[in-house]
């Protein structure tokens, strides 16, 4: 199977309905959004040492890719469900995390080493991300627990860099005005 089809040439793409939109519409740039938070994420997954922070991250991209082609699909009821507990286990392992990080007292600016950074740029591509699914949500009907979701994910994603600052002994960067 060749990788180029030459049916997006004209700036449209097709959804797994069979339907063609345009590469600007909503669906395009909420799942394409999606999309490029996986491969930050890949990169994150890549620089991380802990094996269980590297699976942890992994999980996440298998729900991401599949979330991505739900939010491909416009064929009713037929779209990819998140696990029930995918937005609760985050929270399980931030607080895992946080049960040993210092107290925050100020804002804290990305940055500090590769691995900080790019737990910031996934963090900041999520939020785009849910931005992008929010807006899809005003005009077609989307899961709430994708918005759950991708709420939970930023979170994790700063608290990981928190939590990374502290495990490889990098002093954070703090926002003072």
């Amino acid at each position: 199977m060749k990788i180029y089809t030459k049916t997006g040439d004209k700036g449209q793409t097709g959804l797994y309905s069979g339907k063609r939109i345009p590469k600007f519409h909503a669906r395009v740039e909420a799942y394409g959004t999606v999309d490029e938070l996986n491969a930050f994420l890949g990169a994150l997954r890549d620089q991380v040492k802990q094996e269980n922070l590297k699976a942890e991250l992994l999980e996440q991209q298998h729900h991401l890719f599949a979330l991505g082609a739900a939010l491909a699909d416009d064929r009713p009821g037929e779209a990819y469900q998140l696990p029930a507990d995918a937005a609760t286990n985050l929270e399980v392992f931030m607080d895992r995390m946080d049960d040993d990080l210092p107290k925050m007292t100020h804002f804290i600016l990305p940055g500090g080493s590769p691995v900080l950074s790019s737990c910031h740029v996934c963090r900041t591509v999520c939020r785009r991300a849910e931005r992008r699914v929010v807006e899809l949500a005003d005009t077609t009907s989307v899961d709430q627990s994708v918005l759950i979701y991708l709420n939970r994910l930023s979170d994790y994603f700063f608290v990981l860099s928190r939590h990374l600052a502290q495990v490889n002994k990098i002093e954070e960067i703090k926002w003072i005005p």
